[in-house]
């Protein structure tokens, strides 16, 4: 069991900090970890080791702490890290954001409202029962009516206000963007696809234009409308795939809007794994789901991917509660304090009342780091005269806000990009570390 899970998380009865070990946690979220983990004391291991580096430098460091812990950022752990903690008894947690995430309309650099922690996997991997497969096969939900009542309010609450994982995207007139409504219409939403949620929620390779072109062959009559991922749109994650080559077959959009706009007037909907097929869900649509995400499995969906680990029959509410309020931590992102979903979601409520968008206010320029005239900035410094450069094809790249976050700390920018690719790249900018 997660010592200080439940409402009193972070609030450890051990007399000492724990030493935990963070493994693939990035640099700007070590503060909001020790904010939201005040009872951890961290060693936040560098990202991307190999399983020799992690074999010859830091198994001897985690064993020569007294009870150590190991947290791991969703499944990207070093090769060796669960047999040696299995072989030690030390407990590994697996961390990934909750189902409400953020303000924001992307992931970006934002606090997260929520946290999932698992002691068995990623609760996105279905090759295995993670935690909250565990508990949507076991937890006795009609003997709960109170939980069920919640999860019926908070049900009701997301419908009405548009809350979703991620927050912020403009409400637009459907019309406009989707046309009349001649046909039934079927929408397909786009993920990340080199996201872990695919990687280890598919059985088979697939891609967002792959998932395209089965509804349009599963839907000849209808129209058919291409969702790619907000990550995407935002230009915080680099596309896989190339939608111009399934545009005959569907209409993209091309704008980032809200999931809750995005249903309206839409009879059926296809993901691989997305939580937004769940949030589909909440709103009595059609859910066809090519991989096994939590959701699957439990008669909700029309599944591509059986899972003989399940089969009960849960209602909505059910899954509801498992999910949004029994398994996930939620958390106030000033204070780190624990808070409850219904916490959460109000103060989402308040920050969409009051109009404001975190993701489109001004950034003021960063302060770069001060010149150092050795190590990776090269003889003198010089290697920070390319720091104006190398900003402009950064924010052409991706987003604006990448290229603030490499003005702050250039090295580090690119030794913590999940491109390995760019990481490459980043070497040879900056050999010297």
């Amino acid at each position: 069991m997660f010592e200080g899970s439940g409402t009193g998380l972070g609030a450890s009865t051990a007399p000492r900090p724990i030493q935990t070990f963070a493994f693939h946690i990035q640099t700007w979220k070590h503060d909001i970890f020790r904010r939201y983990f005040p009872d951890r004391d961290f060693t936040f291991v560098p990202m991307y080791l190999d399983e020799a580096e992690f074999r010859n430098r830091w198994t001897s460091v985690i064993l020569q702490a007294k009870k150590p812990e190991i947290f791991v950022w969703s499944l990207r752990a070093p090769e060796g890290l669960a047999d040696f903690a299995a072989s030690h008894d030390i407990p590994v947690f697996f961390i990934e954001d909750g189902f409400i995430r953020s303000l924001e309309a992307s992931a970006g650099r934002s606090a997260p409202l929520s946290l999932t922690i698992d002691s068995n996997t990623a609760y996105f991997d279905c090759r295995t029962p993670s935690g909250l497969e565990q508990l949507l096969s076991s937890y006795a939900f009609d003997d709960d009516p109170e939980l069920l009542d919640r999860a019926a309010g908070g049900i009701r609450f997301l419908l009405e206000t548009g809350v979703s994982k991620y927050n912020g995207s403009p409400d637009i007139g459907i019309d406009a963007i989707y046309g009349p409504k001649l046909k039934r219409r079927v929408l397909v939403l786009g993920q990340v696809e080199d996201d872990a949620s695919i990687a280890f929620g598919c059985d088979r390779t697939v891609t967002n234009n792959d998932l395209v072109r089965l509804a349009a062959s599963e839907n000849p009559d209808a129209q058919i409308i291409y969702k790619p991922h907000p990550d995407i749109l935002n230009r915080v994650r680099l596309a896989q795939s190339d939608p111009a080559d399934v545009r005959h077959l569907c209409q993209i959009l091309d704008k980032p809007m809200s999931m809750a706009t995005s249903f309206k007037t839409i009879d059926h909907v296809y993901t691989i794994t997305s939580l937004a097929g769940f949030e589909a869900l909440l709103r009595g649509l059609k859910v066809t789901v090519y991989g096994c995400p939590f959701y699957a499995g439990w008669g909700l969906t029309d599944d591509r991917q059986p899972n003989p680990r399940r089969g009960r029959q849960l209602s909505l509410a059910a899954v509801f509660a498992g999910a949004y309020l029994l398994y996930p931590r939620y958390f106030d992102p000033k204070t780190g304090q624990a808070a409850s979903f219904e916490e959460t979601v109000q103060r989402i409520r308040r920050h969409l009342d009051s109009g404001s968008a975190i993701a489109d206010q001004p950034v003021s320029p960063p302060a770069a780091p001060s010149w150092r005239p050795w190590g990776a900035y090269g003889l003198l410094g010089w290697r920070h005269l390319l720091t104006p450069f190398v900003a402009a094809i950064v924010a052409r790249i991706g987003h604006p806000r990448d290229a603030q976050v490499y003005r702050e700390d250039p090295v580090r920018f690119f030794r913590e990009m999940p491109n390995r690719k760019f990481r490459f790249i980043g070497k040879l900018l900056y050999p010297f570390d």
